[in-house]
């Protein structure tokens, strides 16, 4: 496949100006819409051979989300499109502004794997609402969902427009080579570092949604129930989601050290009400991705340092690349568990003296992802608001963040740079070009010279003012100089 070739051909058909119409974009989003809903099954079964998922959680996770992206743009886009006026001070009089979004170009979007429907699809509804030309490239080791995405894409949408690339590692190196007007990437931190300094040679804006380690917190509880809801919530974060391989799951619990035994019995429970007491017989679990993956997970578990930390699971598959929901109760802080993303089925529980102390734990490490907080202080969870730097803060959830489009989801530092989802979406492919229009005339005679005290006091104004406002300040001060006038005859 000559990528080369591919992305000039695109490049030609964009400027040909066929995205810039709300029409095609319309189009392109109802052909994503009918794509999920006539292979519904087919998807299902897709990602079901590629990581295990359930109906359920594949439609959940991944169909029902591209759905929801789909409608919500098709149901805001003339807003998305519609300029947007902006207010202009006086010097600018008899003029108006706005910002109008305009398409970015030929987009490149790399996906992952553990959820490889989803994060192609969603990302590429918007690209497709901003008006984009876009080359996808599915991850190889979600292969039957690839294969899926690369026979589906060219039957439903503009191939001249939209195009799935395939292929491993050699094809990713030498599509980032090619020169692009966006890239926006998902997965790992050491790979969103390749695509960063690949795109830094020819000035291309990238989006990276990364991961990193996120923590959960879990305040003292007023009630049993309210720690069971936190064990369920917990437990859905983690193991409901893709089996943990997920960049929002929780990756860590902080807790107060009172309640620790309460929290690990309340999670127990839960896991054993979900998934049986034999997990590896449950067709609710999802497996772990490939062996590279399943081997890197069973080196945290043979670290001699946390043996004696596991307090429930452990066990593992390698020929089904099955690995039990497993906790770990305060594993060294220098282990390798607690020190790289974990992305599986292990879920380490650190007991703290004081849950406050968590906010300093926290911060001694790189900013995640997403924090959660199970707690009923409302102190806390204003200390945590303000004390604290995330891609989001969750109160008493966990994971319910990545599934709103009104709420932008995207890391900080390094867990991940820009933000999509919904409106955020469209942005991200977008441009906002700033539009000034102006008139001959009227023309203000104090923007030029010669300069004296006068032209520089009605500068002053009209740079602190727009025009309605300077008008509420010449009739005040008329006022005010009438209300003197009145006085001084009365006098």
């Amino acid at each position: 496949m000559d990528l080369r070739k591919i992305s000039e051909e695109m490049k030609s058909s964009f400027n040909g100006g066929k995205t810039l119409c709300m029409n095609w974009r319309r189009n392109q989003l109802e052909a994503i819409l009918k794509l999920v809903v006539e292979n519904e099954e087919e998807i299902l079964d897709a990602l079901h051979t590629d990581l295990g998922k359930s109906q359920t959680e594949a439609y959940r996770d991944e169909v029902a989300l591209v759905i929801n992206a789909a409608r919500f743009a098709l149901k805001n886009l003339h807003k998305w499109m519609a300029p947007i006026g902006v207010s202009l001070p006086l010097i600018a009089f008899y003029g108006s502004a706005s910002l109008i979004a305009e398409p970015l170009g030929v987009v490149l979007i790399f996906t992952t794997w553990n959820f490889p429907f989803n994060l192609a699809l969603e990302p590429l509804v918007g690209a497709i609402a901003a008006g984009n030309a876009v080359v996808l490239k599915p991850s190889e080791m979600a292969a039957a969902t690839s294969d899926l995405l690369a026979y589906l894409i060219p039957k439903y949408l503009d191939n001249s427009m939209i195009r799935v690339v395939q292929g491993g590692p050699e094809e990713c190196a030498k599509l980032l080579e090619l020169k692009w007007d966006k890239i926006f990437f998902t997965g790992s931190a050491r790979i969103g570092r390749i695509v960063m300094t690949a795109a830094a040679k020819h000035l291309t804006p990238v989006t990276l949604e990364l991961g990193g380690k996120c923590p959960t917190i879990v305040d003292r509880m007023h009630s049993n129930d309210d720690l069971l809801v936190t064990a369920k919530r917990i437990v859905f974060g983690k193991w409901m989601l893709c089996n943990g391989q997920a960049c929002v799951s929780p990756d860590y619990i902080l807790v107060q050290e009172e309640i620790a035994a309460a929290l690990v019995d309340s999670l127990k429970k839960t896991i054993k009400k979900f998934y049986g007491e034999d997990p590896s017989k449950s067709s609710d679990l999802s497996r772990i991705v490939n062996k590279n993956h399943f081997l890197r997970l069973t080196k945290y578990l043979q670290d001699p340092s946390i043996a004696n930390t596991i307090v429930y699971g452990g066990r593992h598959d390698e020929k089904r690349l099955y690995m039990q929901p497993t906790i770990l109760l305060n594993p060294p802080l220098t282990s390798d568990i607690m020190n790289e993303e974990i992305f599986g089925p292990l879920l380490p529980v650190i007991t703290m003296k004081r849950i406050e102390d968590s906010i300093e734990f926290i911060n001694s490490r790189p900013k995640p992802l997403a924090i959660y907080l199970f707690t009923n202080r409302e102190n806390l969870r204003k200390r945590l608001l303000n004390e604290t730097s995330s891609g989001s803060l969750v109160f008493n959830d966990t994971g319910v963040q990545f599934a709103l489009d009104g709420l932008p989801f995207g890391g900080v530092g390094e867990s991940g740079l820009g933000k999509y989802h919904g409106k955020y979406s469209f942005d991200t492919f977008s441009h906002q070009k700033a539009v000034l229009y102006r008139s001959l005339f009227p023309e203000i005679f104090f923007r030029y010279p010669p300069w004296n005290a006068f032209k520089l006091n009605m500068l002053k104004t009209s740079l602190a003012f727009d025009y309605w406002g300077a008008v509420l300040v010449f009739l005040g001060l008329k006022k005010m100089c009438s209300e003197v006038n009145r006085e001084q005859k009365m006098e």
